[in-house]
């Protein structure tokens, strides 16, 4: 706007592009005050961060829950022999990044919508109860826009604190998984040693038995009995004979059971196989402990009151446009633009009313006239009714004479005996038919 008095600055393109997100009208605020540019270049700011820290969050959000789980014990070992860590998974990260976009516009558009269907208030600095009544379903919808970026960005903040817990955590929980896993099969062996330990106490009694007789044996031969000197004499010979009696006894007992001592020893096999699986998969399970969900829950354990005051950052962020459209005071550009929208109003023939009747409520409501709707339907209802009139007249007309022609041509029309020859006569549309010879006499 430029007068004798007053010139504004040339805006920018970009000044330009922040009105139009903030639903500011570019020809009223070009020639509106500066103050009034300011004011939506800086909504129209607060709604583009805003969808640009959805995009972040969503994007990292959707990248912490879709990638693949990591161990953050053997992360913590690779980092010490290494010195670095690097877990990123590139088609993750690709996804994310689209599903990061897609939801920033989201969040964006939303926002835009909130904030151009926002109203004014009453004009002034005071937010008053009929207002806040008023902006209550934009304020919940904010609300809630604010809880879900804040989150992600949380927890990317707390990284190396919540990287840190998670350690502990799956320590823990894979210490726990592993006690209840190895409790579980050791009972499952204890059965299987049950059912073996008759068989094992039958070898080891013949073993016992074995030993003994060797060692009657050795020392016969090496000493000797009653003094008769080294040697292997009767009855050492007796105690050789005897041991091996007892070990094909044991040799005969253990062939007989052999496929059952097989059986034992192959199910103690699997079993220990089972045990080592169980034990891996137990590792896998507790590396699973890394999903958004047990990174907001260590999260707020770590710091509730920061995790809270990011919170009220993000709905401070999130809100202040639709406060700050409430606390606006009417500048130019309000009058501006509410005279330029009576305008158009009147050249579409619309009449506003305010204030004009009450509803079953009590509440003041606006009677809105549509005169153009009115002349148009207005103009529609003479039509038809000049219509029916006009045909009205038509079949009078025709009516009259058609009587005047009965009245000069009767016989034409009536037949004076049943089963005469009818005359032929000519019909309204030019073509010829016979009287009908139904009755004594019949119209044509």
């Amino acid at each position: 706007m430029e007068t004798s008095f007053y010139k504004n600055p040339r805006p920018s393109w970009l000044m330009r592009q922040f009105w139009k997100i903030s639903g500011g009208d570019r020809y009223i605020l070009e020639r509106s005050t500066y103050s009034d540019q300011v004011k939506y270049t800086c909504m129209g700011g607060i709604v583009l961060a805003t969808g640009a820290m959805a995009a972040l969050a969503g994007g990292y959000a959707f990248y912490t829950i879709f990638a693949p789980k990591g161990d953050a014990i053997d992360d913590i070992k690779t980092i010490a022999a290494s010195g670095h860590y690097d877990p990123t998974d590139i088609p993750t990260l690709v996804l994310a990044t689209i599903f990061g976009l897609f939801w920033g516009a989201i969040i964006f558009n939303i926002d835009r919508f909130i904030v151009t269907s926002t109203g004014k208030g009453d004009g002034t600095e005071a937010i008053t109860r009929q207002e806040l009544k008023s902006a209550l379903p934009r304020l919940i919808m904010g609300t809630i826009i604010a809880f879900t970026i804040s989150k992600p960005v949380e927890i990317r903040m707390f990284k190396s604190e919540i990287d840190a817990q998670l350690y502990q955590t799956q320590l823990e929980a894979q210490k726990q998984y592993e006690i209840k896993t190895r409790k579980n099969f050791e009972d499952r062996i204890k059965d299987l040693d049950k059912e073996n330990s008759g068989i094992q106490n039958n070898i080891e009694h013949y073993m016992k038995v074995i030993a003994v007789k060797d060692s009657l044996w050795n020392l016969e031969t090496s000493k000797g009995q009653g003094g008769r000197g080294e040697g292997e004499g009767p009855m050492a010979r007796s105690y050789k004979a005897e041991r091996d009696r007892v070990e094909g006894e044991m040799n005969r007992f253990i062939s007989l059971n052999k496929s059952k001592i097989d059986d034992i020893q192959k199910r103690r096999t699997q079993m220990n196989g089972e045990l080592e699986v169980a034990l891996k998969k137990n590792k896998t399970v507790s590396a699973g402990l890394d999903g958004l969900l047990e990174r907001i829950k260590i999260s707020h354990e770590l710091a509730p009151g920061i995790s809270l005051f990011i919170t009220l950052l993000f709905m401070a962020i999130e809100l202040t446009p639709i406060f700050f459209k409430l606390m606006l005071i009417k500048g130019p550009y309000d009058y501006m633009e509410e005279n330029i929208k009576d305008l158009v109003k009147a050249q579409n023939g619309i009449e506003i009313q305010h204030d004009y009747y009450k509803d079953k409520e009590g509440l003041e409501r606006d009677l809105v006239i549509h005169h153009e709707v009115n002349r148009m339907t207005s103009m529609k209802v003479r039509v038809v009714q000049a219509q029916k009139e006009l045909n009205e007249y038509i079949i009078d007309s025709w009516k009259a004479k058609q009587k005047e022609d009965i009245d000069n041509n009767l016989e034409a029309y009536v037949t004076t005996l049943k089963g005469e020859t009818a005359p032929v006569v000519e019909n309204d549309s030019g073509q010829e038919e016979e009287a009908q010879k139904d009755t004594g006499f019949t119209l044509s």
